[in-house]
């Protein structure tokens, strides 16, 4: 099937059809663009499904979408009343063309009126809420309670089942615990896909494993059920064996309309889902999503659900027009991307336009600059057989990319706001990036930088949480001096005397006994304001960052203390086992917060910044292949011999499990090269990377794009052994060839003194008093009805007026706040007032007046 592209003014899609877009064509606004359509041409609003993959991706779709709706209304009423169509946009042009503009603007204003009962989730909101709807049907407890995850209960059904399974035994264990929870978490993490190996009747250790992952799904569900808990994943499974007992009808019958949002980040579950109910001729069914873009796997994402859908489609079209980069950027886009297979031959690389082609921001250099590490530079370590040492490559990359940030900013091209560093690890990437760019004084900041609890501030806060569970212990009172809490060096710590260390029991004693009545939010202010915590912790080098994590794991310990009722030791437990699983944690709301507003170059994930635009973007480490274990670990494959069904294979050992693994790296370096196409296509002007000759280089996405691509557009798992920097340099070059002047090849060299950028100083303003302009209402007063009223009513029983007393030395005036009107003239210490000797004073101006 030949994809067309897609004519926002065209006929509407009917059926079920699959709209590829590309980096920067618009997926919301079209998205937004379509319902106000189908709304307009005669499509209730709450016939309308709107569906995303994250709460984030759903408020900003709601918005973009009620914001579409309003223009397009007041367009619709302009033209009403006599406004020329050519200030309007081609949708709304189109809308108001015919004989029922009034019938139109008014089905905008009615959905307007009723948005907020459209129905705009994510796939799991719109799960939770159909099978609440279907009732006893759904097999969704009234009163479950829905949790991100289940990774605490995850780990009793392991104890459990491997003391269950061990502790008879005189002999060690086969299988360790450690490797049991691996299994049991990656097995849990995939419901439905079949456990590999396939015969578990014999005793060997693959069917001992694989008969260890079948028992987990099934004893945890037992307890999820009893707990009355539920988790996402589980919306999605019990919804989907709902449906196919019946009750498609009524979501037919309700939703006449769906548009899905980002659906290359589908599942299987999900996309079973959304065909049961919705491939039916009287539903519309919209895919809109980029198979380019598909780079979370590691969250569940499942690229061949995707292509299953775009295979059963009706229709395919392509979005072409690129609304964020200039042409001269997507031209040297084409040159290194042109025709290749991102990691299957039916996701290709497609070309786009600029919708502007003659926008271009002028700035140092070409609009893609490739650097080549210069091995031959005495900062390189070289390896026996003369590639780059890895560590020393990416120091030197590092310090390479702070000396051009420099030079861009000296240029007064760009102001530091402008740049955004993107990298694939936070620990071996982000840090050594933002240390050279400090180190040159230019302003940066990591951009949710992996997990809070894997911080410096989250082993602070777990230090001080041990101290308080045991105030007298000497061991943690003195681990908990040393944290920014108290703010100890090791020098105070070693020569303290004993009236000191009592006084630090004190203090624990008395912060214990503040966490256990007051609760762990009161505790952190108390330290934050007593002993001074933001001025002792900005006086850092890294102040800003660190108090940022402080507060973070302050807020989410408060959050957990709160929901689960936890006290010091359990606290303290919590916090220990989260410190654990920093690697793995992948919760929006742990991960690291923005440190400052201030201008400064932001460096952050190829993921977190998908979604994301910058006018400059570095990608220092495409040279860089992802990280492959190469122990035996629990894999997820897609199996050929099975119309590429998700599958996990939990052996670890074995001719088929070498096999899986083998099918298992070649798809993560198929998203490799996913993960190469989003991080160059968050540039609107520019995008710079490197390239260094290292021993693993030959794996990257980058190599293997540029040095290991069939005419067929194939790009191979695994690249040639690394070629000299000037073999590189003259294929890159033949690369930029075709796109003169859009792509330069430069060989990287530091300059031997350090480089340094200073900020413009602003102009010193003047600084002047506030006058007061504004005139008082001096006629307005407040009062009340029984004020209005007083005197058309007969005086009953009432309070004894206040009267001011006679003042015990003569002469003496009232004082603040008595109650003397402001026309009083006092007499020998008694008021009395014009008005009447009792009578209320004029009322105060109404506030901000």
């Amino acid at each position: 099937m030949t994809a067309r592209a897609f004519d926002i003014c065209g006929a509407l899609p009917t059926g079920i059809t699959v709209l590829e877009a590309s980096a920067g064509t618009g997926k919301t606004y079209t998205i937004a663009a379509l319902a106000a359509r189908y709304v307009a041409e005669g499509t209730p609003l709450q016939n309308l499904l709107l569906v995303t993959f994250t709460r984030m991706a759903t408020g900003e779709l709601r918005d973009r979408v009620r914001e579409r709706l309003v223009r397009t209304e007041r367009d619709l009423t302009r033209v009403l009343d006599g406004a020329p169509l050519d200030t309007l946009d081609d949708v709304t042009r189109l809308l108001a063309a015919g004989p029922d503009v009034a019938v139109r603007r008014d089905r905008l204003i009615r959905a307007l009126a009723d948005f907020d009962a459209a129905t705009i989730a994510t796939t799991h909101g719109f799960c939770q809420e159909v099978l609440g709807g279907l009732g006893v049907a759904g097999d969704l407890e009234p009163d479950a309670e829905l949790v991100e995850a289940v990774d605490d209960l995850t780990g009793e059904v392991v104890d459990d089942l491997y003391v269950r399974r061990y502790f008879k035994d005189v002999d060690a264990p086969l299988i360790t615990r450690a490797e049991a929870l691996k299994i049991a978490r990656e097995t849990i993490a995939n419901p439905g896909a079949p456990i590999e190996p396939r015969d578990t009747s014999g005793n060997d250790l693959a069917a001992l494993r694989a008969r260890l992952a079948a028992r987990v799904r099934v004893e945890l569900e037992e307890r999820k059920r009893t707990l009355s808990i539920v988790t996402y994943d589980d919306l999605l499974t019990r919804l989907n064996e709902a449906l196919k007992r019946g009750g498609v009808d009524k979501l037919r019958a309700r939703y006449r309309v769906v548009l899905v949002d980002e659906f290359q980040d589908t599942d299987p579950i999900q996309w079973e889902i959304l065909e049961t109910a919705f491939k039916a001729p009287e539903v519309t069914l919209v895919l809109i999503g980029d198979p380019k873009q598909a780079i979370y796997a590691f969250r569940g994402a499942d690229i061949y659900s995707y292509l299953e859908a775009k295979e059963t489609a009706s229709a395919t079209e392509t979005l072409n027009v690129n609304w964020r980069s200039d042409q001269a950027l997507i031209d040297a886009y084409d040159a290194m991307f042109g025709g290749a297979q991102l990691g299957d031959e039916r996701i290709v690389y497609l070309r786009v336009r600029a919708n502007d082609p003659d926008k271009r921001r002028s700035l140092p250099g070409a609009p893609l600059r490739m650097r080549v590490v210069d091995r031959s530079d005495p900062a390189i370590e070289l390896t026996a057989k003369g590639y780059a040492g890895l560590n020393s490559a990416r120091a030197y990359v590092a310090r390479d990319l702070a000396e051009d940030i420099v030079r861009l900013l000296e240029s007064g091209q760009a102001k530091p706001g402008d740049i955004a560093v993107l990298v694939r690890y936070n620990r071996h990437h982000a840090l050594p990036v933002r240390d050279a760019l400090d180190a040159a004084g230019v302003p940066v900041v990591i951009n949710g930088a992996g997990s809070v609890f894997g911080t410096r501030a989250a082993s602070d806060w777990l230090d001080l949480l041990e101290a308080l569970e045991r105030p007298s212990s000497v061991p943690r009172a003195r681990r908990a001096t040393m944290t920014p809490f108290l703010g100890w060096s090791a020098e105070r710590v070693a020569t303290a005397d004993d009236e000191e260390w009592e006084n630090v029991h004190r203090r624990l004693h008395a912060w214990a006994a503040l966490l256990r009545r007051r609760g762990l939010a009161s505790l952190f202010e108390t330290i934050t304001l007593v002993e001074r915590l933001p001025g002792r912790v900005l006086a850092e080098a890294d102040g800003e960052r660190r108090l940022t994590d402080l507060r973070h794991v302050g807020q989410l310990l408060h959050s957990a203390a709160s929901a689960e009722r936890l006290g010091t030791a359990a606290l303290a437990v919590w916090l220990r086992q989260r410190v654990a699983d920093a690697e793995r944690e992948g919760d929006e709301e742990r991960s690291r917060r923005l440190e400052s507003d201030a201008e400064a170059v932001q460096v952050l994930t190829i993921h977190r910044a998908k979604g994301l635009e910058f006018p400059v973007v570095y990608v220092p480490y495409l040279w860089e292949p992802t990280w492959v274990d190469d122990k035996p670990i629990p894999i997820v494959y897609h199996d050929p011999d099975a119309d590429f069904q998700r599958t996990i294979d939990v052996g670890l050992a074995g001719s088929d499990y070498r096999r899986h693994k083998d099918l298992h790296i070649a798809e993560q370096r198929g998203e490799d090269l996913r993960l190469a196409y989003v991080a160059l296509t968050r540039a609107k002007h520019q995008a710079v990377v490197w390239w260094a000759g290292t021993w693993n280089s030959r794996d990257s996405a980058l190599s293997r794009l540029l040095l290991a691509r069939d005419a067929d557009g194939r790009v191979a798992d695994r690249g040639p052994n690394p070629p000299t920097d000037d073999v590189a340099i003259e294929r890159f070059r033949e690369l930029a060839s075709n796109a003169p002047g859009c792509v330069s090849v430069e060989r990287a060299s530091l300059s031997g003194m350090p480089l340094g950028w200073s900020a413009p100083r602003p102009e010193a303003a003047s600084l002047a008093a506030a006058t007061f302009t504004r005139e008082l209402d001096r006629s307005w007063r407040r009062t009340s009805y029984s004020d209005i009223t007083a005197a058309a009513h007969e005086a009953r029983v009432a309070s004894e007026p206040e009267e001011v007393a006679l003042t015990d030395e003569p002469g003496e005036e009232p004082r603040f706040g008595d109650l003397v009107p402001d026309d009083a003239e006092v007499v020998g210490g008694i008021a009395r007032s014009a008005r009447g000797a009792h009578a209320p004073p004029p009322a105060a101006a109404p506030p901000g007046d």
